[in-house]
């Protein structure tokens, strides 16, 4: 339970009686709940979700050249640090090279390793889409920011899909 949660609980039950007690710390468990949430690997389909919302988000910037609506998605940390701009000029290869990636929203991403939330209580989610002929890699972390997980770093890239 959180420090708050604990603090209020505590004053509630030292304040009324057993039923409003209970009551109370229902409550405040509840409104405490979301915010644990985000201590905790997200569930397989919000997981899938949030790496493909990120990665096409990331993809559809770098193939029209316009990181507005990229950057709008990341977390306030990130945003601060980097502009649309030093975005586009970050990922300037992928332009160059006409990198698109858009086929993944087909595939399930594998993760090697599992995805975790380390002690900083970042989310950090490794793995790769097994596209072929190239097979796209992640490294994304996230962290909790306006209430839900966000990007604060991305790392992508495309290899030669092992030959089976």
């Amino acid at each position: 339970m959180p420090a708050v949660a604990r603090r209020v609980a505590m004053l509630v039950s030292r304040s009324v009686g057993p039923p409003v007690r209970v009551a109370a710390l229902v409550g405040v468990l509840a409104l405490a709940t979301p915010s644990l949430a985000q201590n905790r690997v997200p569930g397989e389909r919000p997981l899938e979700a949030l790496v493909k919302v990120s990665l096409l988000s990331f993809n559809d910037a770098n193939v029209t050249g316009n990181f507005t609506v990229f950057h709008a998605k990341l977390s306030k940390p990130f945003r601060q640090q980097f502009t649309p701009e030093r975005l586009q000029e970050t990922f300037k290869s992928f332009a160059e090279q006409q990198i698109d990636f858009d086929i993944i929203a087909a595939y399930k991403p594998v993760y090697e390793p599992a995805a975790l939330v380390n002690g900083d209580g970042r989310l950090i989610v490794k793995g790769y889409f097994p596209t072929e002929p190239t097979r796209v890699l992640f490294d994304l972390a996230f962290i909790p920011s306006d209430g839900e997980w966000k990007l604060i770093s991305i790392h992508v890239k495309t290899e030669k899909a092992p030959q089976r």
